[in-house]
Protein backbone atom coordinates (compact mmCIF):
# COMPACT_ATOMS: atom_id res chain seq x y z
CA UNK A 1 0.00 0.00 0.00
CA UNK A 2 2.82 2.41 0.58
CA UNK A 3 3.79 2.15 -2.94
CA UNK A 4 0.31 2.82 -4.35
CA UNK A 5 0.12 6.47 -5.67
CA UNK A 6 -3.42 6.28 -6.81
CA UNK A 7 -4.52 5.59 -2.81
CA UNK A 8 -1.72 7.93 -1.47
CA UNK A 9 -3.41 10.80 -3.75
CA UNK A 10 -7.07 9.68 -2.46
CA UNK A 11 -5.52 10.26 0.78
CA UNK A 12 -4.25 13.06 0.22
CA UNK A 13 -7.37 14.75 -1.14
CA UNK A 14 -9.39 13.03 1.90
CA UNK A 15 -7.17 14.64 4.60
CA UNK A 16 -7.15 18.11 2.89
CA UNK A 17 -11.09 18.15 2.61
CA UNK A 18 -11.55 17.72 6.17
CA UNK A 19 -8.80 19.47 7.48
CA UNK A 20 -9.81 22.64 5.61
CA UNK A 21 -13.76 22.35 5.96
CA UNK A 22 -14.72 21.97 2.66
CA UNK A 23 -17.75 19.60 3.73
CA UNK A 24 -18.89 22.28 6.78
CA UNK A 25 -21.80 23.38 6.31
CA UNK A 26 -21.10 26.73 8.70
CA UNK A 27 -16.90 27.10 7.36
CA UNK A 28 -15.27 28.53 9.86
CA UNK A 29 -18.25 29.18 12.06
CA UNK A 30 -19.33 31.91 10.35
CA UNK A 31 -22.58 30.79 8.92
CA UNK A 32 -22.07 29.85 5.31
CA UNK A 33 -20.39 27.28 2.86
CA UNK A 34 -17.04 27.25 2.28
CA UNK A 35 -18.42 28.10 -1.89
CA UNK A 36 -20.12 31.07 -0.86
CA UNK A 37 -16.97 31.92 1.53
CA UNK A 38 -14.42 31.49 -1.52
CA UNK A 39 -16.66 33.92 -3.76
CA UNK A 40 -16.57 36.28 -0.90
CA UNK A 41 -13.00 35.98 -0.31
CA UNK A 42 -11.94 36.52 -4.03
CA UNK A 43 -14.10 40.01 -4.27
CA UNK A 44 -12.14 40.88 -0.85
CA UNK A 45 -8.62 40.49 -2.86
CA UNK A 46 -10.17 42.70 -5.38
CA UNK A 47 -11.72 40.33 -7.97
CA UNK A 48 -15.17 42.50 -9.06
CA UNK A 49 -15.84 40.63 -12.61
CA UNK A 50 -18.01 38.12 -12.54
CA UNK A 51 -16.03 36.27 -15.41
CA UNK A 52 -12.92 36.64 -13.09
CA UNK A 53 -14.15 35.16 -10.27
CA UNK A 54 -15.81 32.07 -11.94
CA UNK A 55 -12.57 31.79 -13.57
CA UNK A 56 -10.40 31.75 -10.95
CA UNK A 57 -12.30 29.80 -9.03
CA UNK A 58 -13.57 27.16 -11.62
CA UNK A 59 -17.19 27.54 -10.82
CA UNK A 60 -20.16 27.52 -13.51
CA UNK A 61 -21.93 30.69 -14.14
CA UNK A 62 -25.03 28.79 -12.16
CA UNK A 63 -22.89 28.18 -9.56
CA UNK A 64 -21.57 31.56 -8.80
CA UNK A 65 -25.11 33.23 -8.98
CA UNK A 66 -26.51 31.15 -6.32
CA UNK A 67 -23.51 32.00 -4.52
CA UNK A 68 -23.95 35.64 -5.37
CA UNK A 69 -27.67 35.58 -4.67
CA UNK A 70 -26.77 34.50 -1.03
CA UNK A 71 -24.49 36.92 -0.41
CA UNK A 72 -26.65 39.75 -1.58
CA UNK A 73 -29.37 38.43 0.48
CA UNK A 74 -27.11 38.51 3.57
CA UNK A 75 -26.08 42.30 2.77
CA UNK A 76 -22.51 41.15 1.98
CA UNK A 77 -22.35 41.77 -1.85
CA UNK A 78 -23.68 44.14 -3.95
CA UNK A 79 -24.05 43.54 -7.73
CA UNK A 80 -24.47 45.70 -11.19
CA UNK A 81 -23.79 46.24 -14.47
CA UNK A 82 -20.46 47.76 -15.41
CA UNK A 83 -19.83 51.44 -16.34
CA UNK A 84 -17.68 50.36 -19.20
CA UNK A 85 -19.11 47.48 -20.55
CA UNK A 86 -22.68 46.67 -20.38
CA UNK A 87 -22.28 42.96 -21.00
CA UNK A 88 -19.81 42.70 -17.80
CA UNK A 89 -21.03 42.25 -14.14
CA UNK A 90 -19.42 43.70 -11.21
CA UNK A 91 -19.93 42.22 -7.54
CA UNK A 92 -18.66 44.07 -4.85
CA UNK A 93 -18.60 44.47 -1.25
CA UNK A 94 -20.46 46.31 1.96
CA UNK A 95 -19.16 47.05 4.88
CA UNK A 96 -20.55 44.61 6.50
CA UNK A 97 -19.20 42.22 3.50
CA UNK A 98 -15.68 43.82 4.29
CA UNK A 99 -15.79 42.82 8.25
CA UNK A 100 -16.95 39.38 7.68
CA UNK A 101 -13.73 39.23 5.23
CA UNK A 102 -11.33 40.26 7.91
CA UNK A 103 -12.89 37.64 10.14
CA UNK A 104 -12.05 34.86 7.74
CA UNK A 105 -9.03 35.99 7.61
CA UNK A 106 -8.35 36.35 11.39
CA UNK A 107 -9.64 33.08 11.45
CA UNK A 108 -7.88 31.26 8.56
CA UNK A 109 -4.94 32.53 9.88
CA UNK A 110 -5.72 31.16 13.86
CA UNK A 111 -6.93 27.83 11.73
CA UNK A 112 -3.20 27.89 9.56
CA UNK A 113 -1.27 28.29 13.02
CA UNK A 114 -3.08 25.48 14.43
CA UNK A 115 -1.92 23.05 11.80
CA UNK A 116 1.97 24.28 11.63
CA UNK A 117 2.28 24.08 15.74
CA UNK A 118 0.64 20.18 15.73
CA UNK A 119 3.98 19.16 13.32
CA UNK A 120 7.26 18.59 14.86
CA UNK A 121 8.66 20.50 11.12
CA UNK A 122 6.49 22.79 10.22
CA UNK A 123 9.12 23.84 7.37
CA UNK A 124 9.32 20.25 5.66
CA UNK A 125 5.33 20.90 6.36
CA UNK A 126 5.33 24.06 4.79
CA UNK A 127 7.64 22.83 1.86
CA UNK A 128 5.13 20.00 1.17
CA UNK A 129 2.42 22.37 0.95
CA UNK A 130 4.16 24.64 -1.27
CA UNK A 131 4.86 21.82 -3.78
CA UNK A 132 0.98 20.64 -3.97
CA UNK A 133 -0.12 24.26 -4.22
CA UNK A 134 2.33 25.55 -7.49
CA UNK A 135 1.70 21.98 -8.76
CA UNK A 136 -2.26 22.59 -8.93
CA UNK A 137 -1.98 26.39 -9.13
CA UNK A 138 0.24 26.38 -12.53
CA UNK A 139 -2.93 27.97 -14.35
CA UNK A 140 -3.04 30.90 -12.14
CA UNK A 141 0.36 32.47 -12.29
CA UNK A 142 0.41 35.82 -13.35
CA UNK A 143 3.10 38.58 -13.72
CA UNK A 144 3.77 42.31 -11.59
CA UNK A 145 6.17 44.88 -12.78
CA UNK A 146 7.36 45.99 -9.20
CA UNK A 147 9.93 48.07 -8.22
CA UNK A 148 13.05 45.98 -7.06
CA UNK A 149 13.03 47.77 -3.45
CA UNK A 150 8.99 46.37 -3.61
CA UNK A 151 8.94 43.44 -0.22
CA UNK A 152 8.12 40.86 -2.11
CA UNK A 153 10.90 41.56 -4.87
CA UNK A 154 13.31 41.44 -1.73
CA UNK A 155 12.12 38.46 -0.44
CA UNK A 156 12.98 36.61 -3.79
CA UNK A 157 15.99 38.36 -4.03
CA UNK A 158 17.15 37.36 -0.43
CA UNK A 159 15.97 33.97 -1.16
CA UNK A 160 18.07 34.12 -4.69
CA UNK A 161 21.63 35.36 -2.49
CA UNK A 162 20.96 32.69 0.23
CA UNK A 163 20.88 29.93 -2.43
CA UNK A 164 23.89 31.40 -4.31
CA UNK A 165 25.84 31.23 -0.49
CA UNK A 166 24.62 27.83 -0.06
CA UNK A 167 26.09 27.10 -3.95
CA UNK A 168 29.18 28.72 -4.14
CA UNK A 169 32.56 27.58 -2.59
CA UNK A 170 32.97 30.78 -1.05
CA UNK A 171 29.87 31.74 -0.72
CA UNK A 172 28.27 34.60 -1.89
CA UNK A 173 28.13 38.39 -1.25
CA UNK A 174 25.62 40.37 -2.75
CA UNK A 175 28.12 43.94 -1.98
CA UNK A 176 30.94 42.33 -3.72
CA UNK A 177 28.46 41.70 -6.96
CA UNK A 178 27.65 43.98 -9.50
CA UNK A 179 24.16 44.65 -7.87
CA UNK A 180 22.17 46.33 -10.60
CA UNK A 181 20.90 50.03 -9.51
CA UNK A 182 17.25 50.04 -9.19
CA UNK A 183 17.03 52.90 -11.24
CA UNK A 184 18.58 50.83 -14.16
CA UNK A 185 15.06 48.09 -13.50
CA UNK A 186 12.47 50.18 -13.20
CA UNK A 187 10.62 51.40 -16.64
CA UNK A 188 11.09 53.33 -19.20
CA UNK A 189 14.98 52.05 -18.52
CA UNK A 190 14.01 48.58 -17.62
CA UNK A 191 11.53 46.20 -15.48
CA UNK A 192 11.54 43.87 -12.41
CA UNK A 193 8.70 40.94 -12.26
CA UNK A 194 7.13 39.00 -10.12
CA UNK A 195 5.64 35.64 -10.93
CA UNK A 196 2.70 35.27 -8.34
CA UNK A 197 0.45 32.61 -7.27
CA UNK A 198 -2.37 33.40 -5.22
CA UNK A 199 -0.90 36.71 -4.03
CA UNK A 200 2.32 34.98 -3.51
CA UNK A 201 5.39 35.52 -5.09
CA UNK A 202 7.16 32.08 -6.61
CA UNK A 203 10.12 33.67 -9.25
CA UNK A 204 11.36 36.50 -10.39
CA UNK A 205 13.61 38.53 -12.78
CA UNK A 206 15.03 41.60 -13.33
CA UNK A 207 15.98 43.78 -16.57
CA UNK A 208 18.88 45.91 -16.42
CA UNK A 209 18.85 48.97 -18.88
CA UNK A 210 21.95 50.26 -19.92
CA UNK A 211 23.64 53.00 -22.21
CA UNK A 212 25.49 50.22 -24.49
CA UNK A 213 23.17 49.20 -27.19
CA UNK A 214 21.87 46.39 -24.76
CA UNK A 215 19.88 45.59 -21.74
CA UNK A 216 20.67 42.24 -19.20
CA UNK A 217 18.58 39.67 -17.49
CA UNK A 218 19.47 39.89 -13.75
CA UNK A 219 18.32 38.19 -10.61
CA UNK A 220 16.69 35.42 -12.63
CA UNK A 221 14.94 32.92 -9.76
CA UNK A 222 11.93 30.33 -9.24
CA UNK A 223 11.10 29.31 -6.20
CA UNK A 224 12.52 25.66 -5.87
CA UNK A 225 9.09 23.69 -4.98
CA UNK A 226 8.12 25.37 -8.41
CA UNK A 227 11.39 24.11 -10.85
CA UNK A 228 10.62 21.71 -13.28
CA UNK A 229 7.07 22.56 -14.47
CA UNK A 230 8.08 25.10 -17.09
CA UNK A 231 7.72 28.20 -15.00
CA UNK A 232 11.41 29.01 -16.13
CA UNK A 233 10.79 29.50 -19.88
CA UNK A 234 7.28 31.19 -18.89
CA UNK A 235 9.00 33.65 -16.73
CA UNK A 236 11.82 34.56 -19.60
CA UNK A 237 9.63 34.76 -22.01
CA UNK A 238 7.60 36.80 -20.06
CA UNK A 239 10.70 39.47 -19.11
CA UNK A 240 11.60 39.20 -23.04
CA UNK A 241 8.43 40.47 -23.75
CA UNK A 242 8.66 43.32 -21.69
CA UNK A 243 12.63 43.96 -23.04
CA UNK A 244 10.65 44.30 -26.70
CA UNK A 245 7.91 46.86 -25.40
CA UNK A 246 10.69 48.92 -24.31
CA UNK A 247 12.44 48.96 -27.43
CA UNK A 248 15.43 46.40 -26.76
CA UNK A 249 16.75 44.02 -28.99
CA UNK A 250 19.71 42.41 -27.38
CA UNK A 251 19.89 40.87 -24.02
CA UNK A 252 22.99 39.35 -22.44
CA UNK A 253 23.12 37.52 -18.98
CA UNK A 254 26.02 36.05 -16.62
CA UNK A 255 25.90 33.16 -14.61
CA UNK A 256 28.23 30.51 -13.10
CA UNK A 257 28.23 27.45 -14.23
CA UNK A 258 28.05 25.83 -10.78
CA UNK A 259 24.21 26.69 -11.94
CA UNK A 260 24.46 23.69 -14.33
CA UNK A 261 20.60 23.86 -14.55
CA UNK A 262 20.84 27.18 -15.80
CA UNK A 263 23.64 26.96 -18.41
CA UNK A 264 21.90 24.15 -19.79
CA UNK A 265 18.73 26.54 -19.95
CA UNK A 266 20.41 29.35 -22.21
CA UNK A 267 22.31 27.29 -24.46
CA UNK A 268 19.19 25.09 -25.12
CA UNK A 269 16.81 28.44 -25.52
CA UNK A 270 18.97 30.47 -28.24
CA UNK A 271 21.65 32.28 -25.54
CA UNK A 272 24.85 32.12 -27.41
CA UNK A 273 28.00 32.36 -24.87
CA UNK A 274 30.14 35.32 -25.57
CA UNK A 275 33.51 37.26 -23.47
CA UNK A 276 33.29 38.72 -19.83
CA UNK A 277 31.54 42.28 -20.85
CA UNK A 278 31.36 43.40 -16.56
CA UNK A 279 33.96 42.88 -13.97
CA UNK A 280 31.58 40.88 -11.22
CA UNK A 281 33.62 38.10 -9.83
CA UNK A 282 31.30 35.69 -9.34
CA UNK A 283 29.98 34.67 -12.75
CA UNK A 284 32.84 32.77 -14.72
CA UNK A 285 29.89 32.42 -18.50
CA UNK A 286 28.65 35.25 -20.06
CA UNK A 287 25.65 35.23 -22.85
CA UNK A 288 23.76 36.77 -25.47
CA UNK A 289 20.43 36.66 -26.79
CA UNK A 290 19.03 38.86 -30.20
CA UNK A 291 15.34 39.17 -30.09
Amino acid sequence: MLTDQIARTRRFYRAVTAESGALDSSYLGLGRPLGPARVLNAIGQGMEELDQIRNYLRIDSAQLSRYLRGLEDEGLVTTRISGSDSRCRIATLTDAGAEEIRSYERLSDEQASTVLARHPRPKALLDAMDLVAIAFGLDRTRYEIVSPSDPRAQACLNAFYTELSQRFERGFDVAKSCDPDHADMTPPRGAFLLMMLDRLPIGCAGLKGTDHGYAEIKRMWITPAARGMGLTHRLMAEIEDKARALGINTLRLDTNSILTEACAYYRKHGWTEIERFNPDPYPDLFFEKKL
